[in-house]
């Protein structure tokens, strides 16, 4: 069943496997995708996946990931990523751009700025964003949040993509408003399940007002919060404490799937968890060393960001592995039960994400009814070639991926590809798999600098290169 077409609205998949939302530093400083990243998206084209959700492209210009992740917050990103998107549908593969806001989640930037701490309510997390404290955002600024998806949209219909992805998971600002013990509003905004929902609601209507009726929109929204993990601290505390320590639970989002199913979404994209990362978004193991790295680097940014590096560095490692890693497991289709559940209650297409790597496994999902597509990224990453393999019979890749999630959080500072030396015979031949893809010779430019030479010159960006922000989705 794998291999069988499957068809949503307009758009046929040649197969049930996608790439899913991965991130990285493959655009130069203002954001414009380069060759980088071009040739990082071909590399799963020409190796049979069916389609790929691209990395979270931010709506908006401040508030975006870290430098030289990709922007499509201006009009400016649409001819480069339609060239790029071009060559992906020359190799038979659809391209689905997926549009986000990381609010008070976004993790670094050259300087600490207020607008990375906007959120639906003012408050402290220790673990996500760098801001010490939350901001509650005002009714204007989520007036023009709504603006800037609904332009976003615009311009993915306008890059020749397939469809738009719109992130209701992973921690990012619409995930922030439907999750009860961040958002403590008494507007329209908050206060309830209808009104917390409000947000989403707007942002599907800009969407559809920009895109029309016949273009493919999709969410990717979690099963449940689990606020409880990964282990953070938070405040204030609020009542009822259930809410504050689990956040919504499954029968809350499968109210929201009905109502996005109401609204004219086309599917949902079903992951887990509350934050990124998470046990439930990225199953497998809490990677504290790459943790470390990634606080080190934004240590200078703020009071709470300096206590949280410090933490990680005196705290002795085999302590943190204990705490931290509460909740991690390697389980596999981590996932699959919640996603059968949107697909039997809901009635959209669902695409399941979370731990699938084996041919049998994903055949299963599929046959049972459980899911339509069958998402991964981590996997894909380890082993590009992955399709390729369950085509020929395989049941698994030679070296598989041990879910280590060393990649989710190295690839806001280092390139993007898989860091986990179980997986190699020496470092040498780690880095030459990590850099394979962006030595590639199908670039449509000419070099800047002689290949064979030692020099390797930073990127020519231009535009406001101020700003950074969350961490990808892997």
């Amino acid at each position: 069943m794998i291999f069988e077409p499957f068809t949503i609205g307009d758009v046929t998949f040649n197969n049930r496997v996608i790439r899913s939302s991965i991130g990285g530093r493959t655009a130069y400083y203002d954001g414009t995708v380069s060759n980088a990243w071009k040739n990082f998206e071909l590399r799963f084209a020409r190796n049979g996946v069916a389609a790929i959700v691209s990395a979270t492209l931010n709506v908006n210009p401040m508030r975006w990931s870290p430098l030289e992740y990709p922007q499509i917050s201006h009009d400016k990103f649409i001819t480069h990523l339609r060239e790029a998107i071009h060559a992906i549908h020359a190799e038979g593969c659809k391209y689905v751009i997926q549009i986000g806001d990381g609010g008070s989640h976004v993790q670094t930037s050259l300087f600490s700025q207020p607008q990375d701490g906007y959120g639906p309510s003012s408050g402290f997390d220790l673990l996500f964003g760098y801001r010490t404290r939350r901001t509650e955002m005002t009714l204007a600024d989520i007036e023009q949040t709504v603006h800037e998806f609904g332009q976003a949209a615009r311009r993915v219909r306008e890059t020749g993509a397939d469809g738009v992805e719109i992130t209701a998971s992973k921690g990012y600002l619409i995930h922030q408003f439907l999750n009860p013990a961040i958002n403590r509003r008494r507007d329209r905004y908050g206060g309830s399940v209808e009104r917390r929902f409000q947000l989403l609601r707007e942002v599907i209507g800009a969407v559809r007002r920009q895109v029309g009726d016949d273009f493919m929109v999709g969410v990717r929204i979690s099963a449940w919060d689990r606020n409880y993990l990964p282990i953070d601290i938070r405040w204030p505390v609020t009542r009822p404490l259930r809410a504050f320590l689990r956040g919504n639970d499954i029968d809350t989002y499968l109210r929201y799937g009905r109502w996005l199913r109401d609204l004219g979404v086309d599917y949902l994209h079903v992951s887990n968890g509350y934050g990124f990362i998470n046990p439930g978004e990225t199953p497998g193991r809490f990677p504290v060393d790459e943790v470390r790295q990634f606080a080190n680097s934004t240590r200078h940014l703020s009071a709470k960001a300096a206590v949280r590096a410090t933490i990680l560095n005196v705290v002795p490692k085999m302590l943190l592995d204990r705490v931290l890693g509460i909740g991690w497991t390697t389980g596999e289709a981590a996932n699959l039960r919640d996603a059968q559940r949107f697909r039997q209650e809901v009635g959209l297409p669902v695409i399941a994400n979370g731990g699938f790597q084996r041919r049998s496994l994903v055949e299963e999902a599929l046959e049972s009814g459980a899911c339509d597509l069958i998402s991964m990224a981590r996997p894909l990453l380890a082993n590009p070639d992955l399709v390729e393999v369950f085509r020929q019979g395989g049941e698994a890749p030679a070296r598989p991926c041990t879910f280590c999630n060393r990649c989710a959080i190295r690839t806001t500072l280092f390139p993007l590809g898989c860091y986990e030396p179980l997986r190699f015979d020496s470092d040498a031949e780690m880095e030459a798999q990590i850099l394979d893809w962006s030595a590639r010779p199908d670039v449509t430019e000419p070099l800047p600098w002689d290949p064979s030479g030692p020099a390797i010159p930073s990127p020519a960006g231009s535009g406001d290169a101020r700003r950074a922000g969350h961490l990808g989705g892997v």
